[in-house]
């Protein structure tokens, strides 16, 4: 009995230490449950802190300037920072991720021109 007791004991850590070293291959897929991104914060403080800012998007002038408003869009910075965790990007390239995603839905083009064929512009 103590024999099976360590193989398995034993077989159990070998495939721990295999799933920790390769966990970066892996660990995308896994699925993470939704309520855990509904604890991102509310505030551009928060928002600061949690990493949704960069040099091209800065939220700091917002907090200078002692912005009353409740932060990001809760629904973007889920999809962003699931963007960000999936495809392992930074901020700026989730962001612009997020944001061709959203124009490919609405039938805009990465340019910011709409694919309309009735579309008429004068520049």
């Amino acid at each position: 009995m103590g024999y099976i007791l360590y193989s398995l004991t034993f077989s159990s850590l070998i495939l721990a230490t295999v799933l920790y070293l390769t966990r970066s291959r892996w660990n995308h897929l896994v699925p993470i449950p939704e309520y855990i991104y509904t604890r991102l914060p509310s505030s551009f403080t928060n928002d600061i802190e949690s990493g949704f800012t960069s040099t091209d998007f800065d939220l700091s002038t917002n907090v200078a300037a002692g912005d009353s408003r409740a932060g990001l869009d809760q629904q973007a910075k889920r999809e962003v920072q699931r963007i960000m965790k999936s495809r392992r990007v930074g901020f700026d390239e989730a962001r612009r991720m997020y944001t061709e995603t959203r124009f490919a839905k609405n039938n805009i083009g990465p340019d910011g021109l709409p694919r309309d064929p009735k579309f008429v512009s004068f520049s």
